[in-house]
């Protein structure tokens, strides 16, 4: 009786949230996004950030809804947007969440050029 207490309390929706930032890339009309899913970063290395296909190349993004429409099909929603001016360029900050069942759940459907990176390490 108490593992199945403990199972149904396991399987109990709860929310999650993630950042897409967006910033325009030069002389394109693309926008460069990278993903804060809480992980681990270095500030050296955002690029790292970017979100890539299964052969480790960055997926591109036509504008930040063209992102959110991406991360929208593994049941991001959107919940907030603001930008934030640096060093004279607007970074777009979408804040995203979804609801879970386990924390491996946050990033089905994703990696990260880090995350690659890691997991293709040649030794």
């Amino acid at each position: 009786m108490l593992f199945a207490s403990s199972y149904a309390m396991s399987q109990t929706p709860y929310k999650v949230f993630c950042e897409i930032l967006g910033t325009g890339k030069l002389l394109s009309t693309k926008v460069s996004v990278t993903v804060d899913f809480g992980q681990k970063t270095s500030i050296y290395n955002t690029y790292k950030q970017k979100l890539v296909d299964d052969n480790g190349k960055s997926i591109e993004f036509n504008s930040m809804v063209d992102a959110m429409n991406y991360m929208a099909k593994s049941g991001w929603v959107f919940e907030q947007a603001y930008y934030v001016t640096v060093n004279g360029q607007n970074v777009i900050h979408w804040l995203l969440s979804k609801e879970v069942t386990s924390d491996e759940e946050i990033k089905d459907g994703f990696i990260t050029k880090q995350e690659y990176e890691k997991i293709n390490k040649k030794d």
